[in-house]
């Protein structure tokens, strides 16, 4: 069975759908990652068994320092795939090089690369918006697109728009772990 690492920093909403929807089905989810030590994300770890690592990116004086520790903890794990979902940080080529790693990003890369993409996505001239997987490099949002969702944006108020984008998103990434893998 393939081995995944999930990196999180919040709720773990996206996390969750992936552990209910591919985990001991598709995949093996050996392996949650997060720099945030309040994030939401750890509960659900701890409910379904999988292994937690919190690394807390507060306490590092560089980038650099913060993602050396992180290759180390995943290479432990021979992942098949690392996947970002709402993992807020900025990775260096010290991660980007070593680890074969996708992004779920909220938005119509390349459109709105980087933090509040749904309100700016929400805001912009254009009709639609959507949602984007993409391999992880050290550009910023700037990998290859694995998977796009795209939705009319029409009518929706930006809370409609908001949980449009998040049932997108689950769709997104089910969807592109299983074409990578």
């Amino acid at each position: 069975m393939k081995k995944i690492a999930i990196l999180f920093s919040g709720k773990g909403s996206n996390f969750s759908h992936i552990v209910n929807t591919l985990h001991n089905k598709e995949l093996e989810v050996v392996i949650a990652l997060t720099n945030n030590p309040e994030a939401g994300g750890i509960s659900i770890a701890k409910a379904h068994g999988i292994p937690l690592e919190i690394i807390d990116s507060k306490v590092y004086k560089d980038r650099e320092t913060f993602d050396k520790d992180i290759v180390k903890s995943l290479q432990k794990y021979q992942l098949n795939l690392t996947v970002l979902v709402g993992f807020m940080r900025i990775l260096t080529p010290v991660f980007t090089e070593n680890i074969k790693s996708i992004n779920l990003h909220p938005s119509l890369l390349p459109r709105h690369k980087g933090l509040h993409a749904i309100i700016k996505s929400y805001e912009d001239t254009f009709p639609t918006g959507g949602v984007s997987v993409h391999h992880v490099t050290s550009e910023l949002d700037g990998g290859e697109i694995i998977v796009q969702k795209e939705i009319v944006k029409d009518g929706f108020t930006l809370e409609q728009y908001k949980k449009k984008i998040h049932t997108l998103e689950k769709e997104a990434l089910v969807e592109a772990i299983c074409k990578v893998l």
